[in-house]
């Protein structure tokens, strides 16, 4: 760690190190969280950042795109092979920005769409009515069934038969368990629908072959690049058959976005080739093994986890009976230097600002290098403050704990270098 003075801008230089001392001393439990590896970072701000190279490899608008062009064409043949599709796209600054991208090229504002309800454990950019998405087109939602908070595909056909969208989206960001991507593709067929996954949580889970793919099933992914991916915020990808690459591509640009950002493409094309590695894959499988140890944690201190667990790196809290919201135990978590966020639960009958729940994830603190067992002894100590939530002898506990266990411990862990 160095100075201010080092950076060059003593304000904006305080602000980054700082920075970098709270994310030491802090346990990050943000799902949506992760650490990307030493060498990811050294290529985004590369030289790479200065080079305007608006279009696409051999069409570009502008000269002086010969290494851009390599490096683009890497990047989509990385993407290709990681997650085994017939094209990629690189270029979206952002998952959210690639699906709205997507929508507004391929449907039209009269088009039904389908997609999991937010506050069930969508995404607000799949048609949550503040956003965008749900004011231009026409939505009907899927959820969670009330005797166990999972997926009723039954109840799933029937929407989709009903209402008959053009797409079915499938995915989002606080659903703790798997979807069956071979019977959503089932329901699709049948009202000739395209199915389209948001992968952006678990993408990193199936590029690692921790949980199942999407592909063959899907028509469409999009994902963003960190998360369980590991790799730099501000970036998307978009997956999809040969069959859609003009129209997706036409999307991203000109579509929406201008000229695409070369370091980070450059970055991402470092990770396509991390995922790809074995240590990688070591990688994924601790992401999950460690989420249900976080799991039998809270479940040992009492706590309540929507859908009962986890299948994946993610778990959701349900405050309900605890005579709290997700936003007083985000304040006190982050009193014992844990990261945490307030979210909503199904059937929720707080406002968001509150929340009935709290989500929490594996993938940041497998890459600083936590196990099993510190995972489950954290799952205890969290478990304990949310149940007893105006113990301050707990929060002493848990800030003990992170104090032992961030000591001289590096964001990125030297075990996962590959």
């Amino acid at each position: 760690m160095g100075t201010s003075a080092d950076i060059g801008d003593v304000e904006v230089g305080d602000l980054v190190l700082l920075e970098e001392r709270r994310q030491l001393a802090q346990i990050s439990l943000v799902a949506s969280e992760n650490y990307s590896s030493p060498i990811i970072r050294r290529f985004e701000g590369s030289i790479f950042a200065d080079k305007n190279a608006e279009g696409y490899p051999g069409n570009r608008c502008v000269a002086g795109c010969e290494y851009a062009d390599q490096l683009e064409r890497l990047a989509i043949e990385r993407a290709k092979s990681a997650f085994s599709c017939e094209h990629a796209n690189v270029q979206a600054m952002s998952a959210t920005i690639a699906n709205f991208a997507i929508m507004n090229e391929l449907f039209q504002p009269s088009d039904g769409l389908m997609a999991m309800r937010l506050q069930d454990g969508g995404h607000l950019s799949h048609g949550a009515p503040f956003h965008a998405s749900g004011r231009k087109f026409r939505w009907c939602f899927y959820g969670v069934s009330v005797i166990d908070e999972q997926l009723d595909y039954d109840e799933v056909r029937s929407i989709a038969i009903e209402n008959r969208p053009a797409a079915i989206i499938c995915g989002g960001s606080s659903y703790p368990r798997l979807i069956d991507y071979e019977k959503m593709y089932e329901i699709a067929q049948e009202i000739d629908a395209l199915l389209w996954v948001d992968l952006a949580h678990t993408a990193g889970l199936v590029a690692g072959r921790a949980i199942p793919s999407p592909f063959p099933y899907a028509d469409i992914v999009t994902t963003s690049t960190h998360k369980t991916l590991r790799g730099p915020r501000g970036g998307g990808l978009i997956l999809c058959k040969q069959e859609m690459a003009e129209k997706i591509d036409r999307a991203i640009f000109p579509g929406l976005q201008g000229a695409p950002k070369m370091d980070l493409i450059a970055a991402r094309a470092v990770l396509l080739a991390e995922v790809q590695t074995a240590r990688f894959g070591e990688y994924a499988r601790a992401v999950v093994r460690n989420a249900k140890a976080l799991e039998g944690g809270l479940l040992e201190a009492g706590a309540s986890l929507v859908s009962g667990g986890t299948s994946s790196h993610l778990l959701l809290l349900n405050l309900s009976k605890c005579n709290t919201t997700g936003r007083e135990v985000e304040l006190l978590l982050s009193e014992a230097q844990v990261i945490a966020n307030k979210n909503p639960i199904p059937f929720d009958t707080l406002p968001p600002s509150k929340a009935g729940g709290l989500r929490i994830g594996s993938a940041a603190l497998t890459t600083r290098g936590f196990d099993e067992a510190q995972f489950f002894e954290l799952g205890i100590l969290v478990g304990k403050v949310v149940m007893s939530i105006k113990s301050k002898e707990m929060i002493v506990d848990l800030m003990s704990f992170v104090e032992r266990n961030t000591q001289g411990l590096p964001l990125f862990n030297q075990k996962w270098v590959a």
